[in-house]
């Protein structure tokens, strides 16, 4: 398996996790949902919970890939300022929860990558291919 086979199950695997934790163990998530948004934090940690399993999925499959990974980036996007509270919570906390913190901030960079390698997968060996 090809390193460029692997990065979307790589991708897939924790954002799968991601998404059953938001489910299963709300409260830490909740407590980083910024108190600037709109309704209450349950809400954006349950519409999280949906999204990335769904985006996990797509992003396992290579005819849904590309889109799922869009998806995903953009969601990270969304989500970025809470990753930035949980960084600036944790910045006390043993290196671990740090380190976790902070590995969050990058992930909408991942995803735009395996979305880009989806996009040139379906061009390879097609001369008249899109670029």
């Amino acid at each position: 398996m090809s390193r460029s086979d692997r990065s979307p199950l790589l991708f897939a695997g924790p954002l799968a996790v991601a998404g059953t934790a938001h489910v299963v163990s709300p409260r830490p998530f909740d407590s980083i949902v910024p108190r600037s948004l709109p309704g209450s934090p349950r809400t954006w940690t349950r519409a999280g919970g949906a999204a990335e399993p769904a985006q996990a999925a797509g992003a396992a499959l290579p005819r849904t890939r590309r889109a799922a990974a869009l998806a995903a980036a953009a969601h990270f996007v969304g989500v970025f300022p809470a990753h930035v509270k949980m960084a600036v919570d944790r910045r006390h906390r043993p290196a671990p929860y740090r380190a976790a913190a902070l590995g969050r901030l990058p992930l909408q960079l991942w995803a735009r990558g395996v979305a880009r390698d989806a996009g040139n997968a379906g061009n390879t060996g097609n001369a008249g291919g899109r670029s």
